[in-house]
This record gives structure tokens, sequence and C-alpha cells, in this order.
């Protein structure tokens, strides 16, 4: 039985929240009462978890020999030696090649009328969604074969992902892609991002650059000044899209969970020495998880009753 286990542990299933991103769109167009489009964002959910899970083996893969170095990776079951290496790639073939397929089928329901912008001048049915699901995946994996060792860049690319995700989503409905949710996106994974740094070094303090060579280079002073410059930008961002950007300024009454969950986040990684993983901070800290589903209630509530 541990070998089963450890196949589905190196999924890292609990990392599919952050594919969670793609109901953004979906919820922000005010598409979410669309059955067929609900559909079609949970279809899409699907494929970027399995893309998703494929670059996390592969990924798990290469650092087995650091992740032994971590009180937290070195349980992981590549790290752990329970999932030997060659049954590893075997499963990320496998997930890889499901989540294209998924996301090819994706592509073939968006229709046509509902995105003109992703439509060619001769009709011709461009898999998008399959494409956007291929560019992330190539994002993932120059992240851990190259800019996962560069700082800054590191960061970076993990916030690429994230904009990708939030493409995705827009693209399996059928809706334009809005600059607002790109920026938003983008300055909430830096924020993550460099919490996540702030985490890493702080919990391995002297071994930290024996795990990941860059990780050196973030004194706790400099990652200080991002948190600062990414806090500020992921909450303005935010503030300014709901009073100019969305479909009703009613959307400003959910500003208040998004400063306390930035601010709760920035507590836990500076006081309790957590955030090395944003996945188990959420699922762990339980102010966060409420702040989350009283967010997600309250955005959809105004955008149903109030939006015109």
């Amino acid at each position: 039985m541990d070998l089963p286990l450890a196949v589905l542990q190196a999924l890292r299933p609990k990392q599919w929240t952050k594919n969670v991103l793609l109901f953004a769109a979906l919820i922000f167009s005010r598409k979410f009462n669309d059955i067929e489009l609900i559909q079609q964002a949970c279809w899409g959910f699907v494929a970027f978890s399995f893309l998703s899970s494929a670059g996390y083996i592969v990924n798990d893969a290469r650092d087995k020999e650091a992740d032994r170095l971590h009180p937290k990776k070195s349980k992981r079951p590549i790290a752990s030696g329970r999932l030997p290496l060659n049954i590893a790639y075997v499963e990320a073939v496998i997930v890889f090649v499901l989540g294209c397929v998924i996301a090819w089928w994706v592509s073939q329901m968006v229709t046509p009328d509902s995105r003109s912008l992703l439509w060619m001048e001769d009709r011709r049915h461009v898999p998008w969604f399959l494409l956007v699901s291929l560019l992330y995946f190539a994002t993932t994996m120059s992240y851990s074969l190259v800019f996962k060792n560069m700082v800054i860049l590191d960061v970076m690319f993990i916030a690429a992902g994230f904009l990708w995700r939030a493409t995705a989503g827009a693209i399996a409905i059928g809706v334009d892609i809005s600059p607002w949710l790109l920026t938003c996106t983008a300055f909430l994974a830096l924020f993550l991002g460099f919490n996540k740094r702030r985490g890493e070094v702080v919990l391995l303090a002297q071994e930290a650059s024996n795990h990941r060579k860059n990780l050196a280079e973030y004194t706790p002073e400099l990652i200080i000044e991002f948190q600062a410059i990414t806090t500020s930008g992921t909450i303005i961002s935010y503030a300014l899209y709901t009073v100019l950007g969305s479909p009703t300024k009613w959307l400003l009454l959910t500003l208040p969970f998004v400063l306390y969950g930035v601010f709760r986040y920035m507590y836990l990684v500076s006081v309790k020495a957590e955030g090395g993983a944003p996945d188990e901070t959420l699922y762990k800290d339980r102010p966060i998880l409420v702040t989350c589903i009283l967010y997600g209630v309250t955005a959809i509530g105004i955008m149903w009753g109030f939006a015109g």
C-alpha cells in the first residue's frame, strides 16, 4: 500500500488549490450562473492540475538530494525513497498526457461566437486553451531546470505560472482577458513568492544555501523590501480594480477580506515562521481559510445582486 500512496502524494494534490485561480474569470465576468461554462472551467482546472503535477514530479526528481536536507521536503515520496525514480518519471509522462488531452478537449468546448478575439479570420479553430496550457508547463519546466536558482527571476517565473492560470481561466469560458485580472494576479503571486522565500530563509537558517544556492542571496533586509513593494501593489491594484474596473463599485466591500488575508499571511511568515509552503498555510490556518471562503461568498453575492 505504500507505493500507491507515494504515487498519489507525488502529485501534490494539496497544491491543486493554486489552480482555483482558473475560476476567477468565471466569477468576475459574472458567468457563474452558466452551467456549461462552469463545466468548462472545472475541466480546465482538472487539466491544469494534471499538468502542474507532472511539473512537480519532475522538479522533485531533480531536487531529491537537496530536498533531503529540508525538514519538510525530505518527507516527499521521491526524496524519502518511497517512490523510485523510474516509476516517478512514468507517472509524470502519464499525467502530462492526460492534462494535454483534457486541455485539447476544453479547447474544443469553447464556442467560436463567444471568443472573437481568439478566433482566426479564416474561422480555423485554434486550440487556445491547449496552447496556454503548454506555455504554462513550459514556464514551470523553465523554472525547474534553469530559473529556480536565479535570484528574483525565480519568483518572477513562479508569478508567470499564476498569470497563465488566470489567462487559461478566461480562455476556458470564452471571455476577454481582463488586464485588471492579470495585474492583481501578478502582484498577488509576487507577494506569495517573496513571502515563500522569507519563510524558507527563516526555516532553513544556515542550511538555506545548501538547499538552494540562490537562497543565500536573499537577505532578510532585501526580502522585507520586496515584501513592502509587493504588498502595496497587491492591495492598491485590487482596490483600484474594485472602483475602476469591476462591474459594480459594491465590490469594494470585499477589500477588508483582502487586507486581512494579506496582513494575516505576513504575520504568519514574520512571527510564526510559516509561509514556506503557501498551500499548507491555507489548509492549516483557520483564519485565512475562513477569510478566503467569506471573500468568495461575498464577491459572488455582490456580483449576483448589485452588478447591472
